[in-house]
């Protein structure tokens, strides 16, 4: 009984220790670090591409007069129902995502990006799409995350480098990465559940919405039944993949690579938004420490490689002094010299 009692308390006491180190373990912060950096650049570019319809699109005068979401949900825009407060609000969400993605003052850049960006999506939720929901919990994981600790303007106020890391703890990192086994597990269970799915024809459908599609995919892909089920059981494989062998330092990377070749066609052949890059954000977070360290020193190099010297100071003719003019004696001409 001693025995067994004992046996019980050591299988807790490693159960802790290794929920302690998988959440709490300590390293350099440069994966974080570049995270924001990615994140706030694609911020940055879903900010700009609201801009040719702002007024049409989340002002009064637009397609939605008045925000559709229940009035105990909470946007900006509610409280403030003009035009000057979404123009306002969306300078401020431009700049707040320059500043999250050089690191300046990055928690109230990040915090500001959050409400802003769920205040622009409760404001019209008919023109949002995956993309625009999975960036604003990406908006949200960062604005926990200490993510001015590495790579950012706040690191080199601190430190005295951007290049710079403080050692934190992994959880933040962890969330994300979590995140990216929850898409995937739960899009393959959703998928499975359809008809299309099951009979390997989803692709095929899918690549026949023109409106959707930047080109007009061949009739021989959409109209082969091998190839169209080729293409849908084979989604589902890659993302069961992903969402389940991620964790595992073997396979990580081939999966992942079949995460980006998956998103990538997606994203050069259907218009649905910034949804394959939003999924590379949380990519990145399964970048190992000492890998980003060794991007972000390769950068660093490379920059510094670039910079051009300061070029020296080219020493002044010496001029005859003032008033020197026609009182100033001759120089003495050497001996042979003949004068011309």
């Amino acid at each position: 009984m001693i025995a067994v009692r004992a046996g019980v308390g050591d299988t807790a006491r490693r159960s802790v220790r290794a929920w302690q180190r998988f959440w709490f373990r300590t390293e350099p912060a440069y994966t974080v670090g570049l995270v924001r950096i990615a994140f706030g650049l694609l911020m940055t570019a879903w900010t700009l591409s609201l801009y040719p319809s702002l007024d049409d699109l989340f002002g009064p005068a637009g397609v939605v007069p008045r925000s559709p979401t229940p009035d105990f949900t909470w946007s900006l825009f509610r409280l403030l129902p003009d035009d000057r407060a979404v123009l306002i609000g969306w300078i401020v969400l431009l700049a707040a995502s320059l500043a999250l993605t050089v690191g300046w003052h990055s928690r109230l850049a990040a915090i500001l990006v959050f409400v802003l960006l769920v205040s622009f999506e409760r404001r019209n939720p008919f023109v949002m799409n995956a993309g625009d929901v999975l960036l604003r919990i990406e908006a949200l994981f960062i604005a926990l995350a200490p993510s001015g600790a590495a790579l950012s303007l706040d690191q080199r106020r601190r430190a005295g480098s951007f290049w710079n890391a403080e050692v934190r703890p992994l959880w933040a990192i962890r969330l994300m990465q979590i995140q990216v086994s929850v898409i995937y597990v739960s899009t393959v269970v959703a998928k499975l559940h359809g008809e299309t799915w099951q009979d390997g024809t989803a692709v095929a459908y899918s690549l026949r919405q023109r409106d959707l599609l930047f080109f007009t995919t061949p009739t021989w892909i959409t109209d082969t039944l091998v190839i169209s089920n080729v293409l849908s059981w084979g989604t589902l494989v890659i993302e069961l993949a992903i969402g389940l062998m991620v964790w595992n330092r073997r396979w990580r990377p081939w999966v992942l690579a079949g995460g980006v070749v998956l998103h990538l066609c997606i994203f050069v052949s259907m218009a649905i938004g910034l949804f394959s890059l939003a999924v590379f954000v949380l990519y990145v977070a399964f970048i190992p420490s000492e890998r980003s360290k060794a991007i972000a020193d390769g950068v660093a190099a490379r920059l510094h490689r670039h910079r051009r010297p300061a070029e020296p100071v080219k020493a002044a003719a010496p001029q005859a002094p003032t008033g020197a003019g026609r009182h100033a004696k001759p120089e003495p001409q050497p001996e042979g010299a003949t004068r011309v």
